[in-house]
């Protein structure tokens, strides 16, 4: 029988009920902490094999990704949340599949978001540092790529979309980005 922790959860359920369950997640602002998610992978079934931990926090600054020359003052995710979820176990599900690695845990924040608030949360437990490094910088490239998730940048003098992938498989809004 398979742990819970790896089982589908529905985005109804853990999204708006559920605060932090199992290894991958969609939360609304405050509803996960850097904290949370090393306690949990710290006590993940083979953790008596790891060796290193690296963590990765995707933090909203101030410097835009557009050259606006505007001060961003906060940042609003979009989430296909029910496919979003399910890529990240799909993600999680890959790279815990790798050489030397015990378990992966990725969480994005989906809401609005002021400078300085944590965005995305990547743990990574493997039995020697060497291992863990290159599948936290994977796991990270792969879910601005592959999970359906968009930023929009709000300025002092404007708001828009980062780049032009198009949420929820609309033409609309030509100026949208994966986060």
């Amino acid at each position: 029988m398979p742990e819970a922790r790896h089982a589908f959860i529905p985005d109804c359920v853990y999204f708006h009920v559920v605060k932090f369950l199992g290894t991958v997640g969609i939360h609304p602002r405050g509803g996960i902490a850097l904290e949370e998610v090393i306690t949990e992978i710290r006590t993940s079934p083979d953790a008596r094999k790891a060796g290193a931990l690296v963590t990765f926090v995707g933090i909203v600054r101030e410097d835009p990704v557009a050259r606006s020359g505007g001060k961003v003052r906060y940042l609003e995710y979009e989430a296909f949340k029910e496919a979003a979820v399910q890529k990240l176990q799909e993600l999680q599900a890959d790279l815990a599949e790798r050489e030397g690695i015990v378990d992966v845990s990725i969480h994005h924040i989906v809401d609005r978001l002021h400078v300085g608030e944590d965005s995305l949360i990547v743990a990574i437990l493997g039995t020697h540092r060497k291992f863990v490094f290159p599948i936290l910088e994977e796991a990270v490239e792969r879910v601005k790529q592959d999970v359906p998730i968009w930023k929009k940048e709000f300025t002092y003098d404007e708001a828009y979309w980062v780049s032009n992938a198009s949420p929820h498989g609309s033409g609309e809004d030509a100026g949208k980005q994966r986060a």
